[in-house]
């Protein structure tokens, strides 16, 4: 299943081209299957309607633990490093893993979750998380996790979206020197949601909360009066594993599905093949579990290839900017990926907080979440790599599942900035505007895929129809990545950023009009638009030009006001960097915001704005200019 070579790479994605299902039947021969399939794929992208591994049954957690115990039991799983420095490292067997995931698997099946009912899980980055996702894949439930920096709105929404049954959640969290309340925002959250009958709290902060007498239970007890065995429910390759939540170009966010089979073989695939894992190896990726990196190449990626992976709950910076490099000295890391935000930020802090640690264990660095800047992949590779590790710069999507774009790991000659080459199985291709592809190498245009992979999304839940809009009506029988891509003289490519109105914000999607949705809120704002620049170190930033047309509040007042809501809305990750009051904001006279102007103007372009001519008020163009932050 592992590329060892470039010319091994070539081979297998010529073969993964020419006869797609034969390469696939290939790699799906390496895992336990309670029934083979019948056909291997089934697939329209009219439709869309896609079917791998068709009428195969398995259990992803069975492939994730149960096979490895007998010649892994005792192998680690899991290093959980806390977020306060030096506490001692908790170590995870597999045999725990299996024994804790069992336990709470129990416990949901005593909360009457039954296969295809939702679970909502709500947690810090502490092992809970990881066995929450695995104990309801163990029983059949679809998880849906929810970053532990959103508001309360946002999960109740995604509840509501779901008609999620029970929530997994914790008192508290540690972030840095924050402790950050979460049961009172799940709390806050249930006010308005009716599908939840139980909630499961663990107590990682001891922090004083209200438990509802019937709803609310204790994590530690209830897992305590459990058997530490639970039968894995037998699912259909294309049973639903679990809904991720992603923000789009418009206001609602996008329950994104993806399915047991399919996700199985390719998340395995991809991990092995673009980081090279050898067994032994620490793996060590810094992502959330609430984010698809967290789900793919933190939980079930790394598992089912039998890795051993670090968990850390804290951040990079702290308690000083050396955080990151003193965990991998101490528990002797040789793959690290993370986000090109969190490598933009350390390089900032200088290199005072890198020269006390050796990093000789490292063999392979990984980037995820955003196309990683020129300057930054260089500071990574000399600073962090000492010139000696593999870059692997991945590309993929919550929609994805996985990797589709990456450098393997010493095998594909790298270049700074360049997503480099399709995973074999994966059959990119650049459109024009109208669709039509563009051939040859030195071009640039719009990247489409044109044949599913094994985790391609299958459906947004409970909305099919927005699913097809949104990733497969723009270019009829292409899914469309909503990137642009240059692919170079090599046939490299190159990711330049979103086409659509989303935002990459610390390699976290944000569509730019459910910010606008939530500063709409704010009393004194009659309209808002909102666009993204160029940040040091997010990557984007975003710039929020608010209407308000009259107001006895100051514009520091009323910025407040406004980060007030978007924060209380979405959550802090969505806040604005920059909030310009302005009198209006360019419109055709069809009332359409031309956002390309505003994108210029945050980006401190003040001259060159283009054709303004069919502007209903030519002059409010100058007036934003004359205001600009």
């Amino acid at each position: 299943m592992q590329i060892k070579t470039f010319e091994e790479y070539q081979q297998a994605y010529d073969l993964s081209v020419k006869q797609p299902e034969s390469f696939w039947a290939q790699i799906a021969e390496n895992f336990n299957w309670n029934k083979k399939w019948d056909k291997i794929l089934n697939w329209n992208f009219t439709d869309p309607n896609i079917n791998w591994f068709v009428n195969a049954k398995l259990n992803i957690t069975e492939n994730c633990i149960d096979r490895h115990l007998t010649d892994k039991a005792n192998n680690v799983a899991f290093y959980f490093e806390e977020n306060e420095d030096g506490k001692p490292t908790q170590t995870i067997t597999y045999q725990d893993l299996h024994d804790e995931v069992c336990k709470l698997a129990n416990v949901l099946k005593e909360f009457g979750v039954k296969k295809g009912d939702r679970v909502c899980i709500y947690l810090p980055m502490i092992p809970q998380a990881v066995f929450a996702l695995l104990a309801c894949a163990r029983i059949g439930a679809i998880h849906s996790v929810v970053f532990g920096g959103f508001s309360a709105q946002s999960i109740q929404d995604r509840i509501n979206d779901s008609c999620c049954k029970v929530v997994l959640t914790s008192d508290g969290a540690y972030r840095g020197s924050k402790q950050i309340p979460m049961k009172s925002t799940v709390d806050e959250a249930l006010q308005n949601c009716t599908s939840v009958e139980k909630v499961l709290v663990y107590k990682r902060t001891n922090e004083k909360i209200n438990l509802v007498q019937g709803r609310d239970f204790d994590w530690e007890t209830e897992t305590k009066k459990q058997s530490k065995f639970c039968t894995p429910e037998i699912m259909d390759s294309e049973d639903p594993l679990f809904i991720l939540y992603t923000s789009g170009s418009t206001g609602k966010p996008k329950g994104v599905v993806h399915t047991c089979g399919g996700y199985m073989v390719f998340t395995c695939y991809s991990f092995l093949n673009v980081f090279q894992y050898q067994p032994g190896q620490i793996y060590w990726c810094t992502a959330d579990v609430g984010w698809i990196t967290g789900h793919s190449y933190i939980t079930y990626g790394p598992l089912l290839a039998g890795a051993t992976s670090v968990l850390f709950e804290g951040l990079p910076n702290y308690p000083d900017a050396g955080r990151f490099w003193k965990i991998t000295d101490k528990l002797k890391v040789n793959i690290f990926y993370t986000a090109p935000t969190a490598i933009r930020s350390l390089e900032a802090a200088g290199l005072d907080f890198v020269k006390p640690y050796d990093l000789s264990s490292l063999k392979v660095l990984g980037s995820v979440g955003e196309p990683i800047n020129e300057e930054a992949w260089q500071w990574y590779h000399k600073h962090i790599g000492k010139e000696k590790c593999p870059i692997v710069d991945t590309w993929w999507q919550t929609e994805t599942g996985g990797i589709l774009i990456s450098p393997l790991a010493n095998i594909t000659k790298t270049k700074p900035s360049y997503a480099t080459l399709p995973l074999p199985g994966v059959q990119p291709l650049l459109v024009d505007d109208k669709g039509k592809e563009i051939t040859g190498n030195g071009v640039e245009g719009n990247l489409c895929i044109k044949f599913p992979w094994p985790s391609i999304i299958r459906t947004t839940y409970g909305d099919h129809e927005r699913c097809r809009q949104t990733y497969f009506a723009t270019y009829p029988g292409l899914y469309f990545t909503g990137d642009g891509c240059k692919r170079d003289e090599d046939g490299y490519y190159r990711i330049t950023g979103r086409v659509d109105d989303v935002i990459n914000v610390s390699g976290h999607r944000i569509g730019t009009a459910e910010v606008e949705s939530a500063i709409n809120q704010c009393h004194d704002v009659v309209e808002s638009a909102v666009v993204g620049y160029p940040h040091d170190i997010k990557g984007q930033g975003i710039y929020a030009y608010c209407i308000v047309p009259k107001s006895e509040k100051t514009h520091d007042e009323l910025r407040k006001e406004i980060l007030s809501i978007v924060s209380k809305i979405i959550g802090p990750i969505a806040k604005p960097d920059k909030i310009q009051i302005v009198n209006g904001l360019p419109k055709t006279r069809s009332g359409k915001i031309m956002r390309r102007i505003l994108r210029k103007v945050a980006e401190g372009e003040t001259t060159n704005l283009g054709d303004t001519s069919t502007l209903l008020d030519p002059a409010v163009v100058q007036e934003i200019v004359n205001g600009k932050l």
